[in-house]
């Protein structure tokens, strides 16, 4: 007859009590690792996989490209497939370049803004005023928020953040149609600088401009 000690017997669950243990340790960290991302992380570049899925049950759409942002105001998110297309934000207003229709929009920035998942990127260390947070838990070893704009006419219902490392990895969005959009942060590297020809933008020749 075997024998075990109390000690044996407990071991499993004391294993599964430190993990869940870090599990909630994580969650409770998110909501700060996402305050030290948008205070610390001022200048980054990398690249992103978006997919969006309709509430209609469609096939997804993918893409995919390359992004830099410098705080506050000032990035740009350049898709490059399926479809080339450019959004340059130069601190006063936001530029968009769609290569096919050789069409420019241009709009103040501020109201391209406001309560939009971009905010997070590129706004200022005061974007709590815009979106209330809440706790997400932890999966997938990313420690989760909640957010969601306090404006009603943000065009989106509500996001979740997904950090580790005090880095943001992920994005998911839920717009008021029930379409949701994921963003995934394949690479996110901070920087002391970047260029600020990145961020500048004028409309190719013969190209036809929208806006002010």
């Amino acid at each position: 007859m075997h024998r075990y000690s109390v000690a044996a017997l407990l071991r499993p669950f004391a294993g599964a009590l430190l993990l869940a243990l870090a599990g909630l340790s994580a969650a409770a960290d998110g909501i700060e690792q996402l305050r030290r991302f948008v205070a610390e992380t001022r200048h980054a570049q990398g690249e992103f996989e978006q997919t969006v899925y309709s509430a209609s049950g469609r096939k997804p759409q993918q893409a995919s490209g390359q992004f830099a942002f410098s705080r506050p105001g000032r990035f740009r998110w350049s898709y490059e497939t399926p479809y080339q297309q450019l959004l340059v934000g130069d601190g006063e207003r936001l530029w968009s370049w769609d290569r096919d229709l050789a069409q420019v929009t241009v709009r103040p920035l501020g109201d391209a803004l406001g309560s939009t998942p971009a905010a997070v990127l590129v706004g200022s260390s005061d974007f709590e005023k815009a979106f209330e947070l809440a706790d997400g838990g932890a999966s997938d070893g990313l420690a989760w928020v909640l957010a969601r704009p306090r404006q009603a006419d943000a065009g989106f219902e509500s996001m979740r953040l997904g950090l580790a490392g005090g880095t943001l990895r992920r994005m998911e969005m839920r717009d008021s149609f029930g379409q949701n959009t994921v963003i995934v942060f394949t690479r996110l590297v901070g920087a002391a600088a970047l260029d600020p020809e990145l961020f500048r933008f004028t409309p190719p020749a013969g190209a036809e401009v929208i806006g002010q």
